[in-house]
């Protein structure tokens, strides 16, 4: 079992950390349901929390083995896998994924021709008595005739992982956690895993542009657990001291606004200490009040009580999200108009994907987003702010998606082809809507100058065509919510920016889902370093 070197140097440096932190640590600790003298007394090691100053508080160590008497089984499930890269000449991919449980191999079946797998598969495998920690090794694989060829979803740590294609983890079956290639950190100094926890990018290692077979794999692996609430009986006898029968799902004792279910899923890492001992680090205590109204550790704009909102769709504290709601107009009684293409919304997740924003668009299957806004032919400015409020906010100005959604409003003829824009609740004027309108949309980048549109796509296809230019613009102005107003947005300037590759350049608007890095040259603009998550809850100046 392999741990990446930077990790293992990161944890050990936190291993020396604690020597010198103690006597600090001790003074810390605060509404602790039991003090540190009877802690000592039980023979137990100290144990102390990490607070929202990231302050040590408590670790555990030293705590009883797991219970022999049960009969332990972990499942594997994977979730989702996509293709950033173009994996095979011809065609999609033939996904597959290889699972090494304790060195035991498990195969997928095969998902032919298929550039996103959104189908869930899972294998269960017993674990054998007396084994805390479950090796796991990850693969995803296309298959091709007489050469299969493995993909890449791992991290990189430093240049002895290039080559690295799979990924290496060690599940704990008291806790249910793991680390290794794919963890937890809660805490920058202890090294990141910005892919975010069960969620595999190929692109870690910076190969964005270079066709490295990079892909995006989703996965959860969990336990046996006899009351359902997904909490682990050890943790619950011996961190929690819940009644391990008892369902706990929604508790929430301490009143932070989060459940215990969450702070168990978020809030534990571990790692082996020096070689001899496994320690655990809990920094969330769902028995203890934490600020997590405030929290928001991967700075993106939701604060922990907004990420346990948005939990069941994907989001995670420790990586960085994006979740929009996309209305949509009806089609006009002559055929006007047109719906966002499915494969929009996946260009869209790639784009963002490969630099670790986790982007979710509702058109309708989280509890949001609809296509039946009546038709109509000429949709003012005026017309469009009230859409807003009829639609998204359903006229309650406390909507609780507001400041957590960004707004997509699709009509047939708007005042622009696109524009982001703004309203005003009391005094809080939010730039966090765009608007697209189709009936340009459905002609211009794919009936006019049609050579030129095969060239600049890349392809023959009116489909694609149509799909890459949807996604262009609504990329473009999402940016701008997003606080990106950067140079060459103009007609005139085409010659002196053309090195600003980049969506927010009008001369990319219908043919690049992508924001420029700054490496193209002069008057180029480094947009992915520029975004600000939290641009489109913050006051602005527009209204």
């Amino acid at each position: 079992m392999k741990i990446s070197a930077k990790q293992i140097i990161c944890l050990m440096l936190l291993g020396l950390l604690l020597l010198p932190a103690n006597a600090s640590a001790l003074s810390t600790i605060i509404n602790s349901t039991q003090d540190i003298e009877a802690i000592d007394q039980k023979g137990d090691s100290i144990y102390y929390f990490i607070d929202e100053n990231n302050e040590i508080k408590k670790v555990i160590t030293n705590l009883p083995p797991l219970d022999d008497k049960t009969d332990y089984k972990i499942t594997f499930t994977l979730k989702e896998i996509r293709a950033f890269d173009k994996i095979d000449i011809i065609g999609d991919p033939d996904f597959y994924v290889k699972i090494f449980v304790n060195d035991e191999q498990f195969k997928s079946k095969i998902w032919y021709n298929q550039k996103y797998v959104n189908e869930t598969w899972s294998i269960t495998v017993d674990i054998p008595d007396n084994t805390e920690n479950v090796t796991i090794k990850i693969q995803l694989w296309d298959w091709n005739p007489g050469l299969d060829k493995l993909c890449d979803i791992c991290c990189i740590y430093d240049n002895s992982f290039l080559d690295k294609r799979d990924v290496d983890i060690i599940y704990d079956l008291k806790t249910g956690h793991w680390i290794g290639d794919d963890f937890i950190s809660p805490n920058p100094g202890w090294g990141s895993d910005f892919s975010g926890y069960g969620r595999l990018n190929g692109c870690d290692d910076g190969t964005y542009y270079k066709n490295d077979r990079d892909c995006e794999l989703i996965f959860d692996i969990t336990q046996n657990d006899e009351d359902g609430d997904g909490i682990p009986s050890w943790t619950e006898k011996y961190i929690y001291h819940t009644d391990p029968n008892v369902d706990n799902t929604f508790w929430d004792n301490d009143s932070d606004g989060v459940p215990i279910e969450w702070e168990w899923k978020w809030g534990n890492t571990f790692y082996l200490h020096y070689g001899h001992q496994w320690e655990y680090y809990w920094f969330y205590d769902p028995f203890i009040w934490e600020d997590h109204a405030n929290f928001d550790p991967d700075e993106d704009g939701l604060q922990n009580t907004e990420e346990y909102l948005t939990s069941k769709w994907g989001s995670d504290p420790f990586r960085q999200d994006i979740f929009i709601e996309l209305d949509q107009m009806e089609i006009g009684p002559m055929g006007q108009g047109g719906f966002l293409p499915e494969l929009s919304k996946d260009l869209l997740r790639d784009a963002y994907g490969k630099r670790n924003i986790f982007l979710c668009i509702d058109d309708g299957y989280m509890g949001g987003g609809e296509k039946n806004i009546p038709f109509d032919s000429v949709t003012t400015y005026e017309e469009v702010q009230q859409l807003y409020q009829d639609y998204f906010l359903h006229n309650d100005a406390n909507n609780w998606r507001r400041g957590i959604f960004h707004y997509a409003i699709l009509v047939y003829n708007g005042p622009h082809t696109g524009y982001t824009f703004g309203n005003r609740i009391g005094d809080n004027f939010y730039v966090d809507s765009l608007e697209l309108s189709t009936d340009i949309m459905e002609v211009n980048p794919i009936y006019n100058w049609p050579i030129y549109n095969i060239i600049r796509h890349g392809s023959f296809s009116k489909e694609y065509m149509r799909a890459k230019s949807y996604a262009g613009i609504t990329m473009h102005e999402l940016g701008h919510s997003l606080g990106l107003s950067g140079p060459g947005h103009g007609y005139t300037n085409h010659f002196k920016y053309r090195n600003y590759q980049s969506c927010m350049n009008y001369h990319n608007v219908y043919w690049l889902i992508d924001y420029s890095d700054g490496t193209h040259g002069k008057y180029d603009f480094d947009d992915w370093d520029a975004i600000d998550l939290t641009r489109f809850q913050k006051q602005s100046s527009w209204g």
